[in-house]
């Protein structure tokens, strides 16, 4: 596999991974960089990823042949939960080899492949793994979303030691300024500490902030 494969994940479900996943990828394509998404588990659909069509929707493009043949969604459970309890809801092992195949193909195909996480770093994907560890394993840089709101911080700074322990890249840090605030002194705060953070303990990787919607 070609080293183009970057794998998005963030604080918590309601960072806003996957608006980010589709603003990177608009953002890639308009800069010519040929970029598809992929999401790595989607839980709460049946038959179709719901977060690779709000990718679409933001990149402006309409289903790709590979979304038709299921290769950047493959792997979908119908209950709303973590994937561990997802599959186990729906009594069906997930197919990690599929998933790998299909990331194969798309980085075969592309310049890049965003792939998105379920949730944060530490969901677990069966009981045995954790989405980090599998991050690890396959040696994916990471491109991490966080925000300002009230307890970010702490949520950051420990996925940054998870991510440290286990020598995971860290390439980007976007941080969502979405939605605006009429009284931003904690926001504005915060990606000050964040960005100080990264400068001193990640140098190389690279700070957005961005309004993220």
């Amino acid at each position: 596999m070609k080293q183009n494969v970057y794998f998005i994940s963030g604080i918590d479900t309601d960072a806003g991974k996957s608006y980010a996943t589709g603003f990177l990828a608009r953002e890639w394509n308009n800069a010519g960089k040929r970029t598809i998404t992929q999401k790595l588990i989607q839980t709460g659909n049946v038959g179709h990823s719901e977060d690779i069509d709000l990718h679409r929707r933001i990149m402006g493009v309409p289903l790709t042949e590979e979304d038709r043949l299921g290769w950047t969604m493959p792997e979908i459970f119908s209950y709303p939960a973590s994937p561990h309890l997802a599959s186990r809801i729906d009594n069906r092992p997930i197919d990690f080899e599929r998933i790998k195949q299909a990331t194969q193909a798309l980085s075969e195909r592309y310049d890049y492949v965003l792939l998105e996480g379920a949730g944060g770093l530490m969901v677990p994907l069966t009981d045995d793994l954790l989405t980090i560890d599998y991050l690890a394993r396959e040696k994916y840089p990471l491109i991490f979303v966080t925000s300002g709101k009230l307890g970010s911080i702490n949520h950051t700074l420990l996925s940054f030691e998870a991510i440290q322990k286990r020598n995971i890249p860290l390439d980007t840090v976007l941080y969502n300024l979405y939605p605006d605030v009429e009284d931003p002194t904690i926001r504005e705060d915060t990606r000050h500490y964040i960005a100080t953070y990264i400068q001193r303990n990640f140098p190389g990787t690279k700070f957005i902030s961005v309004p993220i919607l």
